[in-house]
């Protein structure tokens, strides 16, 4: 009887790669809904103390949880976005082609945001009488606690000394040692706030050899605030008390546009606390701002436009946040020991970061008082193709 023969090199490999491809395959397609998302363990995550500490358990306390978990998810998404979006620009040599992927991911930052004053109206459904059915377990947990909340406000660039403090401690003392060491990290190294800045600092369309933006702005604004002046005077609906009321109104250079034609006189503002942001950032955002529609500006105003809604919509949270405390508790004191509503609408007004983006604005002049572009710098901010030479 002849000898078997023996399989081929080539054959015992063909059929090693066949089973380790057996087995990748079915790695993956045994993956079930259930197992992917991790279910299990999320709605696990729903034990009411009432239930464990009274007779019978409030019905409202599982919407109370599940709404502040679905917070907490949504503030893990938050992080995702903007710590990607902090990596495109915490360097001296952005690439500009990610603008238009971090407007992206900034916008569904905004509607994310959106999304989580929407929440609160869930929340409200639960009446006051509702919530005290189960509030006196909650002591001394608090909303203060989310330690994902203020890593958001901490890569935006809220930075501790223009916070309220909690209770007269700092916003960081709930947390344990290794948790107040990361959020001061994250502050210590550049935000989303610093690495804009920079970037602002460095448009390169200030001052040219044929234009100097800051000479020819203060010209138009003179300009601009003359023809308003005699528009004022001649009006024949004004009496003298009147108009000297808006003559006043008006101003002058030397009222809210000395801080953009005097250096010095930001600087001050900066010290005083007034303005945080840089004299040259402020004057690069204002340059984007009054010349959007020249096309290579267009993202640039964008991106800009994009923090102001984040800061409008965190804002917003704030204050509805407040109002949901009211509508709930009144005066009551909140189950962290802060002073409930008064503290929380007072982080609604100080606790912008963007703000100087938004004052922008005070300095804006109609597009009919624009000066106009030197055609070499036209060019620089638009769309020219030559052809290529054919062989």
């Amino acid at each position: 009887m002849p000898p078997a023969r023996q399989p081929s090199a080539w054959y015992v490999s063909a059929m090693i790669a066949k089973a380790e491809n057996m087995e990748e395959e079915k790695k993956y397609s045994t993956i079930h809904y259930q197992n992917y998302l991790g279910l299990d363990k999320i709605l696990d995550a729903q034990n009411l103390r009432s239930a464990a500490l009274d007779k019978e358990p409030a019905h409202e306390e599982m919407l109370f949880i599940i709404t502040h978990q679905a917070y907490e998810l949504w503030f893990k998404q938050l992080i995702h976005e903007l710590q990607s979006v902090l990596k495109m620009f915490k360097t001296n040599d952005v690439d500009e082609r990610n603008i238009g992927t971090a407007i992206g991911r900034l916008e569904r930052t905004r509607e994310i945001l959106k999304l989580l004053v929407q929440q609160i109206g869930i929340m409200e459904t639960m009446t006051p009488l509702d919530f005290l059915d189960f509030r006196n377990h909650l002591f001394p947990a608090s909303g203060f606690q989310s330690y994902q909340f203020r890593m958001i406000e901490n890569i935006l660039g809220l930075k501790e000394d223009g916070r309220m403090t909690y209770n007269g401690c700092p916003y960081f003392s709930v947390f344990d040692e290794s948790k107040q060491k990361s959020l001061r990290e994250i502050s210590d190294e550049d935000t989303l706030f610093d690495s804009i800045q920079s970037w602002l600092e460095r448009m390169p369309f200030l001052k040219t050899r044929s234009f100097k933006f800051l000479e020819a702005y203060k010209e138009a604004v003179n300009r601009m605030l003359d023809r308003e002046r005699e528009a004022i005077k001649n009006s024949e609906y004004l009496d003298a008390a009147e108009t000297e009321m808006r003559l006043k109104m008006l101003g002058n250079t030397d009222t809210y546009f000395q801080s953009v034609f005097q250096k010095s006189e930001h600087v001050k503002l900066q010290h005083e606390g007034k303005i945080r942001l840089s004299y040259e950032a402020t004057l690069a955002a204002l340059f984007i701002n009054l010349y959007r529609d020249e096309p290579i500006l267009h993202l640039p105003f964008r991106l800009l436009t994009c923090f102001i809604e984040i800061d409008a919509e965190l804002t917003n949270w704030r204050y509805r946040h407040a109002q949901m405390v009211q509508r709930m508790l009144g005066n009551k004191i909140g189950t962290g020991g802060s002073s409930g509503h008064s503290y929380l609408l007072e982080t609604a007004v100080k606790h912008p970061i963007f703000k100087d983006l938004h004052n922008i604005s005070t300095l804006l002049i109609p597009r009919s008082e624009l000066p106009d572009l030197p055609e070499e710098l036209t060019k620089e901010l638009g769309y020219y193709y030559t052809h290529l030479h054919r062989w």
